[in-house]
C-alpha cells in the first residue's frame, strides 16, 4: 500500500464470499493482511484466532470490532508485532498488487506461517478482455479510480506471472483460477468474444485470479 493512506478512500464492505472457494479444509490462527472492516471473517465457518492488518486507522478502528487483534500500519511496520511460525492461514484480498516489493512479502510471510498453512487472496488480472480491449483497440492504459487499473496499484499479474511469483519463492500451489466472470458482451459482440477466447485464452473473461498456495 502507499506510504500516505487517503482517510477518505471508500473502502469496500464487499464479503468477497467468492474468494471463500479458495479457503482450507482446517484453520485456527488467521491473518488477514490488509483486512478492511473486519468481514471477510464472515466467510470462515470454522472457530479461529484471527488477526488483521490495516494501514487506514479509521477503518482498523471498525475492523477491532469483528476481529480479535488488528494492528494499524503497513505490513512492513507491524512486521515484528507478527509471531514467527504462528499463523495457519493468511488472506491477502487485493492487496499484493498495491505493495511495491510482492517478492519480498512473500519471504517475510512464510517466516509468520507455520508448517502446512496456507495463503489464499485474490488479485486483479490484469488480462481481463476489458484491458485487452483498450490496450490492444483503444491504444490506451487509463488509471482508474478503482478496478483493474485502479491508480493505487503498483504491480500488475497476469494468472501465469502470478504462478511464476509463487513458485519463484518456495510455494506450492493448490489452487488457482479466474473468479468473477464478466459477460464479454459488455465489451464485444458474443461471437467474437468467443473467438477471442479460443485465440487468447478462457483466463481473459475473468476481472480476479483467486489463489491457494502452500509453502
Amino acid at each position: 500500500m502507499p506510504k500516505e493512506v487517503d482517510p477518505h478512500y471508500q473502502y469496500s464492505p464487499n464479503l468477497r464470499s467468492e474468494v471463500s472457494a479458495f479457503l482450507p479444509t482446517n484453520y485456527q490462527k488467521v491473518l488477514e493482511v490488509g483486512c478492511s472492516y473486519g468481514t471477510f471473517r464472515k466467510n470462515l465457518e470454522q472457530a479461529n484466532e484471527y488477526w488483521g492488518i490495516e494501514p487506514n486507522v479509521v477503518v482498523a478502528n471498525e475492523a477491532s470490532q469483528h476481529l480479535d487483534k488488528v494492528l494499524s500500519g503497513l505490513f512492513e511496520e507491524v512486521l515484528d508485532q507478527l509471531p514467527d511460525a504462528y499463523f495457519d492461514l493468511v488472506i491477502c484480498n487485493d492487496v499484493i498488487e498495491h505493495m511495491a516489493d510482492p517478492d519480498q512479502f512473500l519471504e517475510l510471510i512464510k517466516l509468520k506461517m507455520c508448517p502446512g498453512a496456507s495463503l489464499v487472496g485474490s488479485i486483479p488480472n490484469v488480462r481481463h478482455i476489458s484491458n485487452l480491449k483498450g490496450l490492444l483497440i483503444q491504444k490506451d492504459w487509463q488509471y482508474e479510480d478503482a478496478g483493474i487499473l485502479d491508480r493505487t496499484h503498483l504491480k500488475f499479474f497476469t494468472q501465469k506471472s502470478l504462478k511464476n511469483l509463487f513458485l519463484r519463492h518456495g510455494f506450492r500451489i493448490d489452487k488457482i483460477s479466474g473468479i468473477n466472470d464478466i459477460s464479454s458482451r459488455a465489451f464485444f459482440p458474443r461471437v467474437f468474444a468467443r473467438l477471442l477466447y479460443l485465440i487468447l485464452g478462457d483466463d481473459i473473461r475473468y476481472v480476479q485470479i483467486g489463489f491457494r498456495v502452500n509453502p
